[in-house]
């Protein structure tokens, strides 16, 4: 079956994995996975990822972070779909939590947290929120 939002699925075994209080998860690699998460790595939501062979197909094992037994992702929602593409330009780009999370964002000098997307002033696709 092929899969209509591969980052949405990943983002949803990440949150599932979480639930179940798995070590790590793995999920089906690709580029854009792979650049989404090193921007939850850079921020600290994730202790890292690492290639693997799953069944004769290249994938990736993502390793959870918990906080005194607590997840690290409190929350994680896809934004731009697949049906509804979502935009936004570097000033218009929302502030989640305060601050206190961050928008995965993929700008025309690669995928970028918010702040990142501010700082180089560029805007792009809203692909997910995290806190």
């Amino acid at each position: 079956m092929a899969l209509t939002d591969p980052l949405g699925d990943m983002l949803t075994r990440i949150r599932n994995g979480q639930q179940a209080k798995k070590d790590s998860v793995v999920t089906p690699a690709s580029k854009l996975r792979t650049r989404v998460l090193d921007v939850l790595q850079r921020e600290g939501y994730i202790r890292g990822y690492t290639d693997e062979q799953v069944g004769g197909h290249d994938g990736i094992r993502i390793e959870l972070k918990y906080f005194e037994g607590r997840p690290a992702i409190q929350h994680v929602s896809r934004v731009s779909k697949p049906g509804r593409r979502v935009y936004s330009g570097s000033k218009e780009l929302p502030r989640v939590r305060n601050g206190l999370g961050i928008m995965i964002v993929s700008t025309p000098k690669g995928v970028l947290s918010d702040a990142e997307a501010r700082d180089q002033n560029v805007g792009g696709e809203v692909l997910a929120e995290v806190f």
